[in-house]
């Protein structure tokens, strides 16, 4: 690999970068908000069979692409294929997954914006200056505006800086401050009144509901969401990774991170639901039916700290400084993607590169803002719904059907010479041809006639 590429320059330091994009708003905001709305505990036994079933076997093909295409997602899924159709297939599989990271940060630099102003709330409160606070606290075009284009610049701002002077430096020190602030707010919010039926609602499934399904298609979207996958973001960290890594493991490693910090948010998210409904606050309508889903942390945990007193402010400003490091480590990711496609396929400078794409995605946002009741729900499930599920399928279709076998062996190899007797290497190129294409494709189509 070229120095000017970069790369990762630690087995750590890829871990925390590739777990950093896998473990944010995906995990601490999308997962609570769906197991609370899919059933709670079903929704999560459904999302953990899904996860390691199918999101880590496509996970997997899209780190190995990545690493023997050491290029950006278009050029390695061409580099794999033999054909003139192929090319052109990948291209539209690449691009496509570049599209999609794109409008995936699109809607997550609104989200991470209004986790940056409830950071900033309690300050202000501290201070004393109601109207800021009061600026702070309630939906308004300026607001959001504001906020969103000032997470865009801090994501342009360490993208800029590379691969391990930017990707890496900043997730060794995002992540570890990430899970400290995540498990003391799970020891305080479990010594409150409410924490343990939240506990039942979550750990105790319902196996009647757990084949509905939009469960499923909604726990499908979600594990493949929080790994990243279909937005070429993997096939672009893969391509940093050293060919002296085991591929195995770090995806192993990765997978894990991810479905156990998603675990460990549901323990916050969930029982602080409860909490708040035990204070008084309204969690669920007359139906059943979880009140205001997209905005659900923003209006049931500050009620939830407002009744803590003044201690709440710091647990609010704890919890949402929680929020805003793990919507950093994976917007760095997110905006990587087609970074890298601009850097090397017209060998943009990548300072000039990181700026324009990011004045693009600001574009984005902002058109998304100011129509925000008719773009904002549409591009979500556009994306996690539909798209990153759809195109992780394609990467699956390279790797089991249009890569050679032989040449994908000699790829894993290195790094992990003796996986031809592995019981991974037994299955998981079957898996990757057969399985994952059929459950993805049956999971859709359960959803549209079932």
């Amino acid at each position: 690999m070229s120095a000017v590429r970069g790369e990762f320059s630690s087995r750590f330091g890829f871990i925390m970068a590739a777990a950093g994009s896998a473990v944010g708003l995906g995990n601490i905001w999308g997962f609570p908000t769906q197991t609370a709305s899919n059933g709670g505990a079903a929704f999560l036994v459904a999302y953990l069979i899904l996860a390691f079933c199918l999101a880590y076997p496509a996970l997997m093909a899209e780190l190995t692409i990545g690493r023997h295409g050491q290029a950006n997602a278009v050029t390695s899924l061409r580099a794999i294929s033999n054909t003139k159709s192929q090319k052109q297939f990948a291209f539209i599989v690449g691009f496509g997954g570049i599209i999609c990271a794109g409008l995936i940060l699109s809607f997550y630099a609104i989200v991470a914006g209004w986790m940056i102003s409830a950071t900033l709330e309690p300050i202000a409160t501290l201070a004393g200056n109601q109207p800021i606070t009061s600026w702070l606290s309630e939906q308004s075009l300026s607001r959001n505006l504001i906020f969103t284009t000032g997470f865009i610049i801090l994501t342009v701002a360490i993208i800029s800086r590379g691969v391990e002077n930017g990707i890496e430096k900043w997730s060794k020190r995002l992540m570890p401050a990430l899970l400290s602030i995540l498990f003391a707010l799970i020891i305080y919010v479990m010594m409150q009144d409410g924490a343990m039926t939240g506990l039942k609602a979550y750990l105790v499934p319902d196996f009647s509901s757990i084949l509905n399904p939009e469960l499923l298609v909604n726990a499908l979207g979600q594990a493949f969401f929080s790994l990243s996958l279909g937005t070429s973001v993997m096939i672009i960290y893969g391509s940093y990774i050293s060919k002296k890594e085991n591929l195995v493991s770090l995806g192993a490693y990765v997978t894990l991170i991810d479905v156990f910090i998603a675990f460990v948010a549901g323990l916050l998210i969930i029982p602080a639901m409860y909490v708040a409904q035990a204070q008084g606050v309204e969690i669920f309508s007359s139906q059943g039916e979880l009140l205001s889903e997209d905005t659900l942390v923003f209006q049931v945990l500050p009620a939830l700290f407002d009744g803590m007193g003044t201690i709440g402010l710091f647990v609010g400003f704890a919890f949402f400084a929680l929020m805003s490091i793990a919507a950093l480590t994976s917007s760095i990711s997110m905006l990587e993607a087609p970074v890298s496609y601009a850097v090397e396929r017209f060998t943009l400078d990548r300072i000039k590169a990181t700026w324009l794409i990011g004045a693009i995605i600001t574009i984005v946002s902002s058109t998304i803002v100011i129509y925000f009741d008719t773009l904002f729900g549409f591009v979500i499930t556009l994306t996690t719904k539909f798209g990153q599920p759809l195109l992780g399928l394609m990467c699956c279709l390279f790797v089991g059907w249009i890569w050679y076998r032989n040449s994908l062996l000699e790829e894993i190899k290195q790094g992990c010479p003796g996986v031809a007797n592995s019981v991974f290497w037994k299955i998981w190129p079957w898996y990757i041809k057969f399985i994952c294409p059929l459950a993805i494709a049956l999971v859709f189509i359960n959803s549209i006639f079932g």
